[in-house]
This record gives C-alpha cells, structure tokens and sequence, in this order.
C-alpha cells in the first residue's frame, strides 16, 4: 500500500509473502550460469549465507552480479547479509539504508565502509540529490535531473534499471548512474511506477535535454 504525497513521496506499507519463502533451493541455476548479469532483489529475506551461495555460483560461471535491498537503515541488515557481500559486483542501496547500515557520515564514506566488506562498487541514491558512486577510484556525485516530482514509487528500481542497462552497454559505473537517474525521473514525473511510455534512446534523450539539479 503506498499513500501518496503531495511532494511525490510515499511511505511504504509491505506485506512481505512468499518472498520470505524463496532461497537457494528455488534458484534456476541452468539459467543463471547462462546469463551474463544476475540481480538479487531482497538478499535480506533468505539472509546473507543463502544469498551468498546463489551469488558465488554466478560468479565462479562469469556472471556479473549485484543487488538491492528493502530492508530499513538498521545496522544489523548489515551484518545479516554480510556473507553476500563479497560476491556482489555491484550494490545499489539507498541512502537511509547505505548510512544506516555502516553509521557513517555521508553516502561517500558509506560506500567505502561497504566496498571495505568485500562489494565491488556501490551505487547509492539519494533522491533529490542524484546518486553517489564509490569505486575502486573513489566516490562520484552524480546528480538528479531537475524535474517536478509526481510519484516516487518505484524510483528505486527504476535506477535499478538504468544503471544495470548502462553496464550491460560497456559504460562506466559513473556513466550508468547518469541513465539510472534519467530513469528513475522519467517514472517519478507521473503517477505509478510504470509512468510513461519510454525505451533507452528516450531515456538517453531526456538526459541529454534535462538539466541537472545544482
């Protein structure tokens, strides 16, 4: 359920089902090993020892792996999922969750302390304020478009979404988190989560046209 704000935000309310169900012996491992990228949504619900298996077998076949979470900023998600840590390539969190999690002061030492557990690069977004890319070459503000905000549900994965589509490209981190941020504004400019009717030549023209937030 997710009442909707004047300002576009939206407090969540879950009811969380199967999804507490689902684990390793679920995993359609014949496809993952033929992929070439596996997203893990929600590791925190089978927890960081059942993610971790399902995540150390895409890597040992060259999967490209990465995640998100729903769970809050409480610290001990951490520490639940810390098994699965260092078979992410990428981790995509969101600020209340990257701060809260490693109880640092912003999202640049955040993703540090989070790369210091084993992940590879971390993505953590930021609402208004863009997103944030820590990797082996430090951190990189990248920032939101400057749009009028309708609905935010669903921004998340909407970044989700364009940054893991910048990777499969061949761009860098940095340069993916600029398609993730025109996605995410492209849904956030109409109610639902699936506003719009776009594709990636639309999401690249609109960050090419769409000024940024200073």
């Amino acid at each position: 359920m997710l009442p909707i704000r004047p300002d576009g935000s939206r407090p969540a309310f879950h009811v969380i089902g199967t999804n507490m169900a689902y684990g390793p012996d679920d995993a359609p491992w014949d496809t993952i090993a033929g992929a070439t990228h596996l997203h893990l949504g929600g590791p925190e619900f089978m927890g960081g020892e059942a993610a971790a298996r399902i995540l150390a077998f895409a890597r040992e076949h060259g999967v490209t792996t990465s995640a998100d979470c729903l769970a809050p900023g409480d610290p001990g998600v951490l520490e639940w999922i810390a098994a699965a840590l260092p078979h992410l390539d990428h981790l995509l969190p969101n600020d209340e969750q990257a701060l809260g999690w490693t109880g640092a002061a912003d999202l640049a030492e955040a993703g540090s302390r989070l790369r210091g557990r084993g992940v590879g690069t971390v993505a953590a977004t930021a609402g208004a304020d863009g997103a944030v890319v820590v990797g082996a070459d430090g951190a990189t503000h990248v920032p939101a478009f400057a749009i009028e905000p309708v609905d935010t549900t669903g921004c998340g994965d909407a970044f989700s979404a364009g940054y893991l589509r910048g990777l499969a490209l061949g761009r860098s981190p940095a340069d993916a988190a600029v398609l993730g941020c025109a996605t995410a504004a492209l849904v956030a400019g109409g109610l639902g989560t699936d506003h719009g009717s776009y594709d990636l030549a639309a999401a690249e023209a609109f960050a090419a046209a769409t000024p940024t937030r200073p």
